[in-house]
C-alpha cells in the first residue's frame, strides 16, 4: 500500500454493538471514512471468542479465532470499537495455537493488523482533531482491557477535547474496573455489584451529564447501575460523540439533552 492509497479497513463490529447498540457501528464507519479509509464489514463475522477464552474453553475459542482470521486477514487493518475485543484478537490469538506452527504464524500476522478504534485514529492515522461539537459536560471511563493491554488512555481524551463545547470532568479512580468483566459479573455478582457501586459514586461526584467509554460492556454495566440508583446520568460510546451521531437516545435515556 502506498501513501496515496486509502487504507482498506475491515470493521469488526463486536457482538454487543451488533445486538444492543448498532449506532456505535455506524459512528465507527463515519469516523473511519472521514479519515479517508475504505471500510468493509465482512458479513460472516461472529464473536471474537473472548467469552470462551475467559471460561477456559480453548477448543471452541480456537475454532472462533480461525473463522475471524479467515474473514479479516486480507485487510490492511482490522479496527474494533472495543478495547476488550481488540485486545483479545491482538494479544491472545497467537497463544491459542502454540501447538500449531502454521496457524500460530498466521494468527500473529493477523493480530499485528488489529487496532482499537481510538488508537487507530490517533496513533496510526495521526488524527489529532475532530471537526465537530458536543455541548455539555462528560466524564470518561478507562476500560481495563483497553488501558492495561493496549495502552489506550490519552487518545480518546485528546480527540474528545477537540470538540467544540465539550467539557471533560475527570472522575476519581477513572482507571478502576467497573465490575463487568464479561463472565465475571455473572460468576461473582456480589463482588461485581460492590465494584460498580464505587464506580457510580465517583461518576456522580463529577456532576457530568454524560458517561462516555470505549467499551460497550462497561458502559451498559455502569449506566444500568446508575439507573437502578435513580441517578440521571446516561451514557454514550465515545465513537457516537466524536461522529456526532447523537440523534439516537443515550444509553439509559435519563438525560434527554445528550
Amino acid at each position: 500500500m502506498t501513501n496515496t492509497e486509502r487504507p482498506r479497513v475491515g470493521l469488526f463490529v463486536t457482538c454487543l454493538v451488533d445486538l444492543f447498540r448498532p449506532t456505535v457501528g455506524f459512528a465507527t464507519v463515519k469516523l473511519l471514512r472521514d479519515a479517508n479509509c475504505q471500510v468493509e464489514i465482512p458479513l460472516q463475522q461472529t464473536c471474537c471468542g473472548q467469552p470462551a477464552y475467559n471460561s477456559g474453553d480453548r477448543e471452541d475459542c480456537r475454532d472462533i479465532a480461525r473463522q475471524v482470521i479467515q474473514e479479516f486477514e486480507n485487510f490492511d487493518y482490522v479496527v474494533v470499537p472495543s478495547g476488550s475485543c481488540a485486545s483479545m484478537m491482538a494479544k491472545h490469538y497467537g497463544s491459542l495455537f502454540d501447538d500449531d506452527e502454521l496457524w500460530a504464524e498466521r494468527a500473529q500476522t493477523f493480530s499485528n493488523k488489529v487496532h482499537e478504534l481510538m488508537s487507530f485514529l490517533y496513533d496510526v492515522l495521526k488524527v489529532e482533531k475532530i471537526d465537530g461539537e458536543h455541548e455539555g459536560t462528560i466524564t470518561y471511563h478507562d476500560s481495563c482491557s483497553g488501558l492495561r493491554e493496549l495502552g489506550i488512555k490519552n487518545q480518546p481524551r485528546q480527540l474528545l477535547r477537540s470538540l467544540k463545547g465539550l467539557e471533560l470532568s475527570e472522575m476519581k479512580e477513572c482507571e478502576a474496573c467497573c465490575g463487568f468483566g464479561g463472565t465475571f459479573s455473572v460468576k461473582y455478582p456480589e463482588i461485581s455489584d460492590a465494584i460498580v457501586s464505587r464506580k457510580t459514586a465517583n461518576i456522580a461526584e463529577t456532576d457530568a451529564e454524560l458517561l462516555v467509554a470505549g467499551d460497550l460492556g462497561c458502559l451498559i454495566n455502569m449506566v444500568g447501575k446508575l439507573s437502578r440508583e435513580g441517578r440521571e446520568i446516561s451514557g454514550r460510546h465515545v465513537a457516537e460523540i466524536l461522529a456526532g451521531l447523537t440523534s439516537e437516545p443515550p444509553i439509559g435515556g435519563a438525560n434527554k439533552k445528550s
